[in-house]
């Protein structure tokens, strides 16, 4: 909807942050409780953190 319609696309953005980051920052704790995932994971985290932060 946010492509579509001016209206949608600061509230689109706004949920994409949020979203991105509570799953970068959640995979940083998961880190740090339960040990080193492979690397694919740690990859996805830095990936999710990028595209958050990106959208700051």
């Amino acid at each position: 909807m946010g492509i579509f319609e001016n209206n949608y696309l600061k509230i689109a953005i706004l949920t994409n942050i949020i979203f991105m980051l509570s799953l970068g920052f959640g995979r940083i704790l998961s880190l740090f409780l339960d040990g080193t995932p492979i690397f694919v994971y740690i990859f996805g985290t830095f990936a999710e953190l990028f595209l958050g932060f990106y959208g700051v």
